[in-house]
């Protein structure tokens, strides 16, 4: 009985994930009707993009809670390989798509998909193999970490010469984050943290769009009408949204004073339609789902377990908080989505992905 139970995986885990998926698939054809109305004379354009994504991603995600732990880790060579090939596929020119000065999308067969989505769980999953190896009682050396900082560092630069900073800076959050799950030396860990947040802060000043972002951030008044027209308008609906809501649909926001209220500012949106209830709500939806992917981490029987599953925990509640706090003008503005709600097939195929992981690896744990 005990075995058929774990091999089950974390029932509660996936009807979570579930609810909110379903939650954010009404949200998105809330948020995104009045512009696909207008962008491609189809109010369901979008949502019907995003269904097909759930579909896609559902399918994988099954696939990936039925497939034996020790295959994957046989294969992350192989994965390792295939993902760094795909992160450069956007700049083969016939393949590679520029949106807006960005190379971040391939396309075949008429869909588009941004291979740096994928990064985030090969990358997971070999480190938490690598450190799993590795470790030791007296933590792990110095020279230890120069392969994964390496690893890592690659990525991070190629998805930067994408033109896109917010990922490659989440990229290497994650991967500071899973040095210091590896109980990495504390001395080592600082001064890896010191060097990649420095370095991370001077790239912000190589291009023009990121500072003026910066600069509205802290003084928003006199970007109101520029860089900071963003947050204008998303303040102005979270105000309006009060307590409770202008109600399901009836934001104003999204009319157009908002732009991309479908895809970064879907959490303002939500916050409008139904009041700070609402914003509660969802903000415990994804905090319970971090409370129960960390529970697994920390009732793992081995260390990739461990390792893997709060990888996989902080990538989806980081960027989840990260893009909250982005919607209320907390942080300055970032192209981070809001997992399961913002529009964006990659980011939604990445995160069911990341998701049947978490489920695949629940079976190894004791139920909580």
């Amino acid at each position: 009985m005990e075995k058929v139970e774990k091999e089950r995986g974390d029932i509660v885990l996936v009807m979570l994930i579930i609810a909110i998926l379903g939650i954010g698939m009404a949200m998105l054809f809330s948020a995104s009707y009045s512009f696909s109305a207008r962008a491609y004379q189809d109010p369901l354009y979008l949502v019907k993009r995003q269904l097909l994504w759930a579909a896609i991603g559902g399918v994988a995600a099954f696939l990936m809670t039925m497939m034996p732990l020790e295959t994957i880790r046989r294969a992350l060579p192989l994965l390792l390989l295939a993902t760094l090939v795909a992160a450069v596929l956007p700049f083969v020119p016939g393949i590679g798509t520029r949106v807006l000065g960005s190379r971040r999308w391939v396309t075949l067969f008429g869909m588009s998909f941004q291979p740096s989505e994928i990064v985030k769980v090969t990358l997971i999953l070999y480190l938490a193999s690598y450190f799993a190896r590795r470790e030791e009682p007296e933590g792990l050396p110095l020279s230890t970490l120069i392969p994964p900082f390496i690893v890592v560092c690659v990525f991070a630069a190629v998805i930067l010469l994408q033109n896109d900073y917010s990922t490659a800076i989440f990229i290497v959050i994650t991967g500071l984050s899973m040095l210091f799950i590896a109980r990495v030396n504390a001395l080592h860990f600082a001064l890896i943290t010191l060097f990649t947040g420095t370095l991370g802060f001077l790239l912000l000043f190589t291009r023009a769009h990121r500072v003026q972002r910066l600069l509205a951030y802290f003084d928003l008044s006199s970007y109101a009408t520029g860089s900071g027209y963003q947050i204008v308008n998303a303040k102005a609906a979270l105000a309006g949204g009060g307590f409770w809501g202008r109600g399901l649909g009836r934001s104003l926001a999204k009319l157009g004073p908002l732009p991309m209220a479908h895809s970064d500012f879907i959490y303002t949106i939500v916050t409008e339609e139904t009041g700070l209830l609402g914003a509660i709500f969802v903000l415990l939806l994804f905090a319970f789902l971090a409370w129960r992917g960390f529970q697994i981490s920390a009732r793992a029987p081995d260390s990739f377990t461990s390792y893997a599953a709060f990888g996989v925990t902080a990538a989806i509640s980081l960027q989840a908080l990260l893009n909250m706090a982005v919607a209320v003008g907390l942080v300055p503005t970032t192209g981070v989505t809001l997992p399961l709600f913002s529009a964006g097939g990659s980011s939604l195929f990445a995160t069911l992905l990341m998701c049947g992981l978490l489920v695949n690896l629940s079976r190894r744990t004791s139920r909580v």
